[in-house]
């Protein structure tokens, strides 16, 4: 039955739980980049980098790593000087830096009781900044609102570096539609031709972010790439930010060697410019890729170091993180009591931050535990759990993963526990159809095969066999026949102009010789972004075919219930004939 991978590529499915070699795919559900995951949705993914350059200190982070600059000087919207200038706000900035996290709220907080106006907005969104790193994302967004409330919407900085940050929190707690609107209005205060650029980068990497939470590949590539080129004219120095979220949309396409290349790069940019936390995240996703690959050795000191970051920082989401990707490790190294403590442990921060996509992520690798324990009815209310904290938010492709990797576990017991085989074909079969529509969305013939080998043909070699053992006949002439549509170059897409890229406006100045220090990692983190995005034929979803003698549409409830349950589309309207 297949090990769902943690956090991204769902590794090729073992044949049984108990047997399945780790080394030679990725790690199971559950693990997000940042984590590990294998075949389906095992709770493992490659964890996206939210925070990029921002707005000032507080805004400055599209994700949560950034503390190159101080605090004022980002919520200065409106006297930036007067800002990075005051003692309070200075402190507080310097508190950061230390990695004083708990220190520099209090700092904040004083300041925003004690100021008034632009000073004391500023600070509420430093605050807002620190809370959300700290793992209190509700509260997070409660301060980022009470600012964004007050403070005028032509604030140049202030008014779209709070929007970014606010995305930053919503993206913790998994309202991924609230982050995006709070994008689209950043962008919206950003289309000036005076906006700070850096902002705009910052806007680009959180986007980027949220494209990765909702797994669309194609689009996080994209995003991914524009920002790398912002940072060359914006910021070079916040060029780790983008690196990362290719790192992690490759990887989760299954380029991992590509990935690691890139998160390689993120590693160095990061420190260049002495981002002790940028550092530990990016050793952290490094940790999770390992991880998923089966590396344990590779992973186990990147991890550590990491999590002593974050656990001396206060960073309890991140430190949940970690100790999940530790569970994993644990539990395939045959040490069930060490796993099953350090998952809970991980679900309590998650829960107490509000973490709800890290939560239900966990619960498949406590679902892991627990059918391995033979605690049949504990997996299924884990995997229950989980499920339902994907759909209400629309998150459709981890529903069928997790539905893909549920149909894995059920394996040992469907010739034990009557009708559990029909309810094995019933979760197998269309998740299958959905996880295989999904490489039709991939910019290029490379990724489309890589998905296909790693996620798609392990889906299906499983929907197969429970066909086959349900001695349904006509399903697998139907899997046959569906398999054998192939595809269909989009000439729509393959002739319209490339979409125009968020303003970049006009050219900024040349780096300063201060960012000079990221330059090796930024050019070639850049040439590797070239190779990686040459051009591939765009493809559609392949036709409806029609079976003879009777003309009916292969798989047809099956590819409506697909549709229906991960609200996404797996075929177009056209039918062919088999």
């Amino acid at each position: 039955m297949p090990e769902p991978d943690p956090d991204g590529v769902t590794p090729e499915a073992p044949e049984s739980a108990s047997s399945a070699p780790v080394g030679d795919r990725p790690a199971p559900v559950g693990l997000r980049a940042g984590a590990a995951r294998e075949p389906g949705h095992s709770g493992f993914a490659a964890r996206a980098q939210t925070r990029g350059p921002a707005a000032g200190f507080v805004a400055n982070g599209v994700g949560d790593e950034q503390r190159d600059e101080p605090p004022g000087h980002t919520a200065g919207a409106i006297d930036g000087d007067r800002a990075a200038e005051h003692p309070l706000l200075r402190a507080g900035a310097d508190a950061v830096g230390r990695g004083e996290l708990w220190e520099a709220l209090r700092i904040f907080e004083r300041a925003a009781e004690a100021e008034q106006g632009d000073l004391r907005l500023c600070a509420l969104v430093d605050a807002a900044v620190v809370t959300d790193r700290l793992g209190d994302h509700a509260g997070a967004v409660d301060r980022f609102r009470e600012a964004l409330a007050q403070m005028p919407s032509e604030a140049p900085r202030m008014y779209p570096g709070a929007l970014i940050g606010l995305s930053q929190a919503l993206q913790n707690l998994g309202d991924l539609d609230g982050a995006q609107q709070a994008l689209e209005q950043a962008r919206v205060a950003l289309g000036k031709e005076d906006a700070p650029g850096d902002l705009r980068l910052a806007c680009l990497v959180s986007s980027t972010a949220v494209a990765l939470h909702r797994q669309q590949w194609w689009r996080a590539l994209d995003l991914a790439g524009e920002a790398l080129n912002a940072a060359r004219r914006f910021g070079p120095e916040h060029a780790g930010h983008p690196l990362m979220n290719l790192a992690a949309a490759h990887f989760e396409t299954g380029r991992w060697e590509l990935a690691l290349d890139f998160a390689g790069q993120a590693l160095a940019a990061f420190e260049a410019v002495d981002d002790s936390t940028g550092v530990a995240e990016t050793r952290q996703n490094l940790a999770l890729m390992y991880t998923r690959t089966g590396s344990f050795d590779d992973a186990e000191p990147l991890l550590a170091a990491a999590q002593e970051h974050f656990e001396a920082t206060g960073a309890a989401h991140r430190a949940g993180i970690g100790l999940k990707v530790m569970g994993f490790i644990a539990e395939h190294r045959g040490q069930p009591e060490v796993a099953n403590a350090r998952y809970r442990e991980a679900l309590r921060r998650f829960e107490e931050s509000r973490a709800v996509i890290d939560a239900a992520d966990v619960r498949l690798r406590l679902a892991a535990t627990a059918f391995a324990a033979g605690r049949f009815d504990d997996g299924e209310s884990e995997l229950a759990t989980a499920r339902a904290i994907y759909a209400v938010r629309g998150l459709g492709l981890h529903c069928a993963q997790l539905d893909y990797w549920h149909a894995g576990l059920l394996e040992p017991l469907v010739s034990q526990v009557p009708g559990l085989l029909a309810r094995a074909v019933d979760l197998a079969v269309p998740a299958a159809l959905a996880l295989d529509a999904v490489r039709y969305e991939l910019p290029d013939g490379t990724q489309r095969d890589t998905w296909s080998r790693h996620i798609v043909n392990p889906a299906l070699r499983l929907a197969f066999r429970y066909a086959y053992l349900a001695g349904d006949a006509r399903l697998v002439a139907d899997l046959i026949e569906n398999q054998c549509a192939g595809a269909i170059v989009d000439i729509d897409r393959l002739s319209a102009e490339p979409p125009a890229p968020l303003d970049l406006f006009e050219p900024f100045d040349p780096p300063s010789d201060s960012a000079a220090a990221v330059q090796d990692a930024l050019q070639l983190g850049t040439a590797l972004a070239a190779v990686a995005a040459s051009a591939g034929l765009p493809v559609t979803p392949p036709p409806r075919v029609a079976v003879p003698p009777d003309g009916h549409i292969a798989l047809s409830a099956w590819l409506d219930a697909a549709e229906q349950r991960y609200g996404r589309r797996v075929r177009t309207d056209r039918v062919i004939s088999a």
